[in-house]
């Protein structure tokens, strides 16, 4: 069983994240207790919202200093849609506020052409992944491998490096094919040896 930790970044819908690990049998918790994510093994950061409300989120509660360290560290975390966007520089969403910074992109709004917010099934791989977002990242950044989908062009689904797992769609939302997603990150951060910590 692996001990999972979700971060409560206050605008999340934990719940369902939550129970989606629970299913898999994870014992898991919700905080937003620094010291807790810090000491945490398989840390998750999901999102829904604005990327501006969710760094000051973030930084508010001194979150986003742990959440870097524990990058660097390359210890296990999922990002999930908007957790996949604040670890990126910034974003065209909330212009001037700096994200994490783990990842070297920026995150821009879908064309004015196409429906937005995207809501509904794309394809990501082999299944269908159920995504729900307006902005994304356009290509896979360097030292980074990911999978792409497209809405009005490509846009990155996926990124992953290390023990790092970011996706800009909602597994916990993506039935049984997205439920192997998370069965594989958890799998796949327990075979990996400590590679890819950033100094």
């Amino acid at each position: 069983m692996s001990d999972i930790t979700i971060i409560d970044t206050g605008i999340a819908n934990t719940a369902s994240v939550f129970a989606a690990f629970e299913r898999l049998g994870c014992s898991v918790t919700l905080t937003r207790d620094p010291q807790r994510v810090s000491e945490a093994s398989f840390v998750v950061l999901p999102g829904v919202g604005q990327f501006g409300e969710g760094m000051r989120s973030l930084r508010a509660s001194g979150l986003d200093r742990v959440i870097v360290e524990h990058i660097k560290q390359d210890r296990p975390l999922l990002g999930i849609c908007l957790g996949l966007q604040l670890l990126c520089v910034g974003s065209a969403e909330s212009p001037g506020i700096e994200g994490l910074g783990v990842i070297d992109a920026m995150v821009t709004r879908f064309p004015a052409t196409i429906r937005t917010p995207q809501h509904g099934w794309n394809r990501v791989g082999n299944g269908y992944a159920y995504f729900s977002n307006s902005y994304r990242v356009g290509s896979i950044p360097d030292g980074w491998d990911g999978e792409l989908s497209e809405h009005g062009g490509v846009f990155v689904a996926s990124l992953r490096r290390g023990r790092t797992y970011a996706c800009q769609f909602h597994p916990e939302l993506s039935g049984a094919w997205g439920a192997g997603v998370l069965r594989s990150w958890i799998d796949n951060a327990k075979e990996a040896s400590p590679c890819c910590a950033v100094e």
